[in-house]
Parts: C-alpha cells; structure tokens; sequence
C-alpha cells in the first residue's frame, strides 16, 4: 500500500497562499522574498523527495503550475518530477498538462483510496490545497512535510481549513535547512 506524504511550503501562520506573487494576493512571492541564502539546501531536500517518490499526486490547478515551469525550467530537481507518474484529481480535466500524467476523474475518496492500494512507494502531494483538505477530512493522509519559512504574513488562505474533527499527528523528524527554514515532518497519529 502507498503512502501519501503532503510537501509543502508553508508561512509560520499556515499561509500557502500565492508563494510566486503570481495570483495577485497582496502579500504573496514570500517564498522568494524570505528565501534568502537556503535556495541551495531547499534544493537538496527537494530532489532527494522527488528521488524518493513513487508518483505525484496534484489537484487541476497544480497541474496547469509545475506543467507550465517544468517545460522551461531545467535541472536535477526537474528532471525527477519530470519522469514522475502523475495523478490528477478533477472533475473538469480531459487532458493533463504534465508529462506523464493521469487524470482520476472519479469521486476523489473513492479514486484516491484505490490509487493507494496500487501504490508502493509515496505518493507525494504539491501545493493542491482543496485536495489536501479532502485527504485530510478522510484521514488519508500518512504524512506531512511542512517546510516552514520565517515569516508571519497574518492572511491569505491556509493548508488547513476547518474539519469535522481533530486530526491528531506525531512529530517524528525537525532539521534546520539552510539558515533560516525548519523542516517538519509529522505522521498521522492512529490512536490519539
């Protein structure tokens, strides 16, 4: 059975929202603006994930994002995703954008459930907001890697939005990367 790990670039406040500056929110491109000299060790820790993972999956709008960079971006880092499996939650895609990618068109419970039980490996999660709030409502996911950048942005949307119930987890790792990010690794807690 796979494993769904969630990856994500996150503000101290939970803020995932518009980290390029892109879409527009007022106080989004933080993730380069607090980047500063740790571009190298974010580097490393995230093509040794893309390394370690079996497949990719990604909401529509994740799609459309790293299927635009990837085909002019080049790299080690690149290369890796770029050879990925990749699964698409929508309900309105015909066609992924992404190179070698599937679309799950299904009810998303149901399609991602059984994508686990095909898996072996990790299936590790991008950006995909509404997608990771669904998994975590349906307590499918198994872990989360947050790499937490030194800022307070005190708006814009969060990771998590509200559930129906507590969702316990268990720190099990913590590393400082580069200078000025913490990396945070938790697990589903399966008896709080």
């Amino acid at each position: 059975m796979g494993k769904i790990v969630v990856s994500q670039n996150i503000t101290l406040d939970g803020v995932v929202e518009d980290p390029s500056g892109e879409g527009g929110f007022r106080h989004g491109g933080w993730f380069q603006q607090f980047m500063d000299q740790d571009w190298e060790a974010w580097a490393e820790l995230e093509l040794a994930e893309a390394q370690g993972a079996e497949a990719l999956l990604l909401g529509r709008r994740s799609d459309e994002y790293f299927a635009t960079r990837t085909s002019i971006l080049s790299g080690e880092w690149v290369d890796a995703l770029n050879r990925l499996p990749k699964y698409v939650v929508s309900a309105t895609l015909q066609e992924p954008e992404w190179t070698n990618a599937t679309v799950l068109t299904g009810e998303v419970v149901s399609e991602v459930s059984k994508l686990k039980q095909r898996i072996r490996g990790e299936l590790v999660v991008y950006a995909s907001r509404p997608l990771v709030r669904t998994l975590m409502e349906h307590d499918l996911v198994d872990e989360l890697r947050l790499t937490v950048f030194p800022v307070v942005l005190g708006a814009g949307e969060r990771l998590f939005g509200e559930t129906s119930d507590k969702r316990p987890l268990r720190l099990i790792h913590t590393k400082t990367v580069g200078n000025g990010l913490a990396h945070l690794t938790y697990e589903r807690a399966r008896e709080a």
